[in-house]
């Protein structure tokens, strides 16, 4: 049976512009290897670049965009003259509050054959899954501006800890 996996690519900033290309490669030589299995890429050019033609970090329907997708490879947010609330919130915060993702799931195991940092282990030594909240601290979204632009201009910065 072949399922055909739609994976939206958000390259974003920084090192995000080469690690998603690199990340499309690995699915591909995945789907090369395994008959019935293929990847359809759609790519976004949502952050810092974006935000500067634009004056926002992915358009107002960018979720829609996402919502038929079955996952998606996020590079990297943060761009040096952007201000950082403005590439968290506009982008990062905004796909990851909008879709309820509370959790970064990130699989960590040595590969046979890669010259890891922790070289004395073999391939059966480590087999983590490290699972990241992701709805606490900055990235629960509490806290804001009001009054912006004028005199009583004011912020709230509330920490979310549970």
């Amino acid at each position: 049976m072949s399922k055909t996996y739609r994976i939206a690519c958000i390259p974003g900033d920084g090192i995000g512009k080469e690690v998603i290309p690199a990340g499309q490669a690995v699915l591909q030589a995945l789907a090369a290897s395994q008959p019935g299995l293929e990847f359809e890429f759609t790519s976004y050019g949502w952050g810092g670049d974006w935000y500067r033609t634009h004056g926002e970090m992915m358009p107002a329907d960018g979720l829609q965009a996402l919502k038929d997708k079955d996952a998606i490879l996020f590079g990297s947010a943060g761009d040096p003259h952007i201000p950082d609330h403005i590439t968290l919130w506009g982008l990062r915060l905004k796909i990851c509050q909008g879709f309820d993702q509370y959790a970064n799931v990130r699989p960590t195991r040595i590969l046979p054959g890669i010259d890891a940092p922790l070289k004395r282990c073999g391939p059966k030594d480590l087999d983590w899954v490290i699972v990241r909240e992701n709805s606490e601290g900055e990235y629960a979204g509490v806290g804001g501006r009001v009054h912006q632009g004028h005199p009583l201009e004011a912020a709230t910065d509330v920490s979310m800890m549970t």
